[in-house]
């Protein structure tokens, strides 16, 4: 379920330039998913450690939620 989850939530950053994480979960709700809190931030997490996402405080309760700018760097290493 989390990996058909982070996927789900890639798509949709991915397709906005950024999004709240209640935009994000209410655009789910509408799609007929029902996720709570507690799964969207697990998940988010994953991204956010693999490098996918970014994800920032943009008020006291509300998240930006952005797709990594940052490249993945190359190991700078000559075996």
């Amino acid at each position: 379920m989390v990996f058909h989850l982070q996927n789900i939530l890639y798509e949709k950053v991915q397709a906005a330039e950024y999004i709240t994480d209640k935009d994000l979960i209410d655009v789910l709700r509408k799609e007929k998913m029902e996720i709570n809190l507690r799964d969207l931030n697990k998940a988010l997490l994953h991204l956010e450690i693999l490098g996918l996402v970014s994800v920032r405080w943009s008020g006291k309760n509300k998240r930006r939620i952005e797709v990594s700018k940052r490249e993945l760097e190359k190991p700078r290493t000559f075996w």
